[in-house]
């Protein structure tokens, strides 16, 4: 029992003082207290596929950006509802905005990732800038954003936004995006190399530089991946690019999924491009199990045996379950996540490992993955 309680101490207090240190570095992009008429000019490029119902307000939150010239190109995608309808409206409206449509999707290619490698092609700016149509940016969001990789030296730099959660799924799930990131990736080591080891990012909002996409072969290069938010820094990094990572919580906001299901099959899709990696998953699930989980079913048998443990077991036991709690009540005050979640944090764990390891299976076994109405080979 002793041996159990040190163990989950260890497991637990490692990744929460990392995630105590990469607070830090993990901060909002700088605020510019005067304008910088030096910036380069950015193409906001937005992939639709049936986002009638997201779309305009995507669209309309680009066209307030201060402080950056910029275009927004919106790719439709094969949509069978009214996006490229509210798009061209929107066109008609303001001369900034323009709709392109994708050309049929080439065998081998995700739909995403062909969206965006055509909008590339056809941006006019010098900064591309790749925007799910579900992301809603504050006013100043693209200049900060466009200033940080100016000032970082990074060709690439990303964010998650604020995560709307409103049902049971997403509340449970979405807000282990922050703990995984900061709790095992350490930023300050991530900013000194470019070693794709570190490769970080969110497909939600990805800012990169024209020359050094193209040079690296953008979208092309990751073309059947269901996961451009860690596979394109990835790229870009092989390439001796640096990226970085600046915090959205206050400056975008992102509904990305509205059901159980879609929250499972959205984060399925990709998860062995991540977490769920054949060669990941073994050392994650006993990383998460012992360090989560662990410390929370050491206490249930103390308790359950009216205190019948060593005084060494029960204090390693207390500092293994406040360790575990500790990133995710910070992350409650800092990133404005559900406090249940927080609270049902070792459930949202095991939830997380039985997707993973589902998607895992489904890979093995040849499965497919379906989104937006397209499927795709989970291998």
């Amino acid at each position: 029992m002793l041996t159990l309680s040190i163990l989950a101490m260890i497991l637990a207090v490692v990744p929460a003082l990392l995630f105590c240190a990469n607070l830090r570095a993990y901060a909002p992009p700088p605020r510019l207290w005067t304008p910088c008429p030096n910036l380069p000019t950015v193409s906001v490029l937005i992939p639709a596929r049936n986002e009638e119902l997201s779309i305009e307000a995507a669209v309309r939150s680009v066209l307030g950006s201060t402080g950056v010239r910029f275009e927004v190109v919106v790719m439709d995608d094969a949509s069978t509802d009214r996006t490229a309808e509210i798009v061209r409206r929107l066109g008609e409206e303001c001369q900034d905005v323009r709709l392109e449509q994708a050309p049929a999707l080439p065998p081998g290619w995700n739909g995403k990732q062909h969206a965006c490698w055509q909008l590339a092609q056809r941006a006019r700016h010098d900064v591309l800038c790749f925007m799910d149509a579900d992301v809603r940016l504050e006013p100043e969001a693209l200049v900060r954003m466009s200033a940080f990789l100016q000032s970082s030296n990074a060709a690439l730099v990303s964010g998650f936004p604020y995560q709307e959660a409103r049902t049971l799924f997403e509340w449970l799930l979405l807000p282990l995006i922050h703990f995984v990131l900061l709790g095992f990736l350490p930023i300050t080591r991530m900013r000194a190399s470019a070693d794709p080891a570190y490769a970080a990012g969110c497909g939600q909002f990805l800012l990169a530089r024209r020359d050094a996409y193209f040079q690296s072969g953008g979208h092309e290069q990751i073309k059947t991946t269901m996961h451009d938010g860690l596979l394109l820094p990835r790229l870009l990094r092989r390439h001796g690019h640096r990226t970085d990572l600046a915090d959205l919580t206050h400056l975008a906001t992102c509904r990305m999924y509205r059901s159980a299901g879609e929250v499972w099959r959205g984060l399925a899709k990709n998860a062995t491009e991540g977490l769920a990696a054949p060669a990941r998953i073994v050392p994650v699930t006993l990383l998460l199990l012992g360090g989560q989980v662990l410390p929370f079913v050491l206490t249930a048998i103390i308790a359950a045996r009216h205190g019948d443990a060593s005084l060494a077991t029960k204090i390693c036991t207390l500092l293994a379950l406040m360790a575990a709690y500790l990133p995710r009540i910070l992350g409650v005050l800092r990133f404005r996540q559900p406090i249940e979640s927080a609270l049902l944090h070792p459930l949202g764990v095991l939830s997380l490992l039985a997707l993973e390891w589902y998607a895992l299976g489904r890979k093995i076994t040849g499965g497919r993955a379906t989104w937006k109405q397209r499927a795709y080979s989970a291998n």
